[in-house]
């Protein structure tokens, strides 16, 4: 090999080192601190950046990203002495780079001691109670704190939250038997109103139901009497305006008489004081009848009629008839002429009362044969 060739080799590669020394190339979102002789220089920015060969070096390379950072469990005492496990979760982001790599020896461990000592301070003002449901203003606290105490380090905590927090275990046991005789408490509570209310309303509904049945029972008597008011009237009228034969009029007093021991109440009923009177038009009626049409035979007495009479019968009410007894005959001819007459003057009233509902319909007379 040619001498001078050599001496051209090592220069070229004395060049190249030295411009490789020189150039430094950042990535986005790093930060390069450089050190010239062992004292701070400057911060190198993302891009390509140029240094002093031999005398400048990278001393520490940061990330500026936001990080996160899981602590473990740490045990921690109550104000009511009970010892819970903690463990957070820290969100924070270096600002400075110099004052992160200068300022704190491991900025990492700085942050978890602090984080420790902080909630230790926070939750030993507070019981276990307070303690479970004040996440919020723990979170808040630790943050101040921390943030606070972290600002000259160069780092900036974004937020700070409380991962989990592990009571003892017959501290568990003693809450899930609380919150199950809780649970159990509101569920009588509300089966309790469920029920109450359901009577509350099963009783209005049977309450509205007894106003409206007692309303309809009273509405249907009082159509009911008044539909029976305007037949009787009408019936009344009627009866008025043919001028009905008082004999009549007492046949049918007395045939409706039988007709209120077929009621259901039949055990007791009252016969009204008009009925001697009553008879007593039958009964000159039949009387009428019988005259015109003969003498009347006499009645045996004393022992020819008991002798016409079987001793051993039971039945002495009733005297036997003879077949050609003019009494009995004259008297039956006698009712059905008066129950001919009654069911003609119920027609006629009938008739009449059709005829007042009616203004169209031509009143009917009555005929001398009626």
């Amino acid at each position: 090999m040619d001498p001078v060739v050599i001496p051209i080799l090592v220069a070229a590669l004395v060049v190249v080192f030295l411009v490789a020394s020189t150039v430094r190339i950042v990535p986005q979102a790093r930060r390069y601190n450089i050190e010239r002789f062992g004292r701070y220089r400057r911060t190198l920015q993302p891009g390509l950046n140029l240094v002093v060969p031999v005398a400048d070096r990278i001393n520490t390379k940061l990330d500026v990203r936001e990080q996160v950072y899981s602590s473990d469990p740490r045990p921690v005492i109550t104000e009511d002495n009970l010892v819970v496990n903690i463990d957070t979760v820290l969100y924070y982001q270096i600002t400075d780079p110099r004052a992160a790599a200068y300022e704190v020896a491991d900025y990492l461990q700085a942050i978890d001691q602090l984080t420790v000592t902080t909630l230790r301070n926070v939750i030993g003002s507070m019981d276990l109670e307070e303690t479970l449901t004040s996440r919020e203003e723990i979170n808040s606290r630790l943050r101040a704190v921390l943030d606070d105490a972290t600002g000259k380090w160069g780092i900036r905590v974004n937020r700070v939250e409380i991962k989990a927090i592990d009571p003892p275990h017959t501290i568990k046991e003693a809450m899930e038997k609380q919150m199950r005789a809780e649970r159990d408490k509101r569920a009588a509570i509300l089966h309790a109103e469920g029920e109450r209310q359901a009577k509350i309303l099963t009783a209005e509904g049977t309450k509205q139901k007894d106003i409206l049945e007692a309303q309809g029972t009273q509405q249907a008597m009082i159509l009911r009497a008044d539909g029976e008011a305007k037949a009787v009237e009408l019936v009344f009228q009627a009866v008025h305006r043919n001028n009905a034969d008082p004999k009549i009029l007492a046949y049918k007093y007395l045939e409706t008489l039988p007709h209120l021991a077929r009621s259901d109440n039949n055990t007791f009923w009252v016969i009204p004081g008009e009925l001697t009177e009553a008879v007593r038009t039958v009964t000159r009626a039949f009387g009428d009848d019988q005259s015109e049409a003969g003498p009347v035979r006499p009645v045996p007495s004393g022992k020819e009629a008991t002798a016409g009479v079987d001793d051993t019968s039971d039945d002495i009410r009733t005297p036997p008839l003879e077949a050609g007894s003019t009494v009995s005959l004259d008297a039956a001819a006698a009712a059905d002429e008066a129950e001919k007459q009654a069911a003609a003057a119920v027609s006629d009233a009938k008739a009449e009362a059709e005829a007042a509902r009616s203004p169209q319909v031509p009143r009917r007379g009555r005929t001398s044969g009626d």
